[in-house]
C-alpha cells in the first residue's frame, strides 16, 4: 500500500503570513499538534508545530518570579508564522510504501508527516491513519484479498483464502499454477501485501479437487468370488 491510499486529502494548512496566534488557536480548537505552511501555489515550505507557537510567548509572572537577572523578554516574538515555523520539513511522496512510512514514525518519533506530489502537498499521514489498517475486520480483507486473487489469475471459484487477525492464508483448490507453483506463489503473496490489513501471508500447495487422492482406487475395485 502507498501513502495515498491511507492519508488523510483535507488538510488544513496556513501561509508564512498566517499570524501565529491564529495557527495557535487552530490547534488548539482541532487537535491538531502542527500545521503544514503552504505557498500560493499549495508548495510545502514548512511546518508549525505546538511548540513554535508556544515559544517565548509564555511571559514569566513577575509575582511568581523574583528575578533581577534580566530572565524576561526584551523583544516581542515573531507576530507571523514564517518567523517561528520550521523549514526543513519530514515529508513522504504520496507514493511511499506505508511500511517505510510507519518506521520513519517509528525511528523518529513522529506523529504525522505531510504527504507531497513533487513539492505541492496533496495530503497527511498519521499514525492513526495506519492503525486503521490494521483494525480492519478479516472478513472485509478476505473479500478484497479474494477479488485480486480471482481478477489477477482469471480464475473464479478456485481459491480458499482465509484471514486471521490479518495473516491471510491461500490456496489453489482447483485447476493448475500458472506458470509455475514458484512463481504463482511469489505472485500472489506479493498481490496480498498490497491489501490494506494484511501483516503476513501463506500461500499453499495447491489442492486441484479433480485429482484423486494419492493411493486411493480411481474406480471401484472388483468383487471378490
Amino acid at each position: 500500500m502507498q501513502a495515498r491510499d491511507v492519508m488523510t486529502r483535507e488538510v488544513v494548512t496556513v501561509g508564512p503570513e498566517t499570524s501565529a496566534k491564529y495557527a495557535a488557536e487552530v490547534m488548539a480548537e482541532h487537535g491538531f499538534a502542527a500545521l503544514p505552511v503552504v505557498d500560493d501555489g499549495d508548495r510545502l515550505v514548512g511546518i508549525v508545530a505546538e511548540a513554535d507557537v508556544l515559544r517565548d510567548r509564555m511571559p514569566p509572572d513577575p509575582r511568581l518570579h523574583l528575578r533581577r537577572d534580566g530572565g524576561i523578554p526584551t523583544s516581542a516574538p515573531s507576530l507571523l508564522v514564517h518567523g517561528v515555523m520550521t523549514r526543513e520539513v519530514r515529508s513522504v511522496q504520496d507514493t511511499a510504501d506505508i511500511a517505510d512510512v510507519a518506521r520513519l514514525f517509528v525511528d523518529d518519533r513522529l506523529r504525522s508527516v505531510p504527504v507531497v506530489d513533487g513539492d505541492r502537498l496533496v495530503g497527511i499521514v498519521s499514525r492513526r491513519d495506519l492503525l486503521r489498517t490494521l483494525v480492519r475486520p478479516d472478513a472485509e480483507i478476505r473479500h478484497d484479498l479474494l477479488r485480486l486473487v480471482e481478477g489477477y489469475t482469471g480464475s473464479l471459484d478456485s481459491w480458499a483464502v482465509s484471514v486471521a487477525d490479518g495473516v491471510a492464508t491461500i490456496q489453489r483448490t482447483r485447476g493448475v499454477p500458472e506458470p509455475s507453483p514458484a512463481v504463482e506463489e511469489q505472485a500472489l503473496s506479493e498481490l496480498a501485501r498490497t491489501v490494506g490489513g494484511v501483516v503476513h501471508v501463506r500461500v499453499l500447495p495447491a489442492q486441484d479437487r479433480e485429482t484423486p487422492v494419492t493411493g486411493q482406487p480411481s474406480h471401484p475395485a472388483s468383487t471378490p468370488r
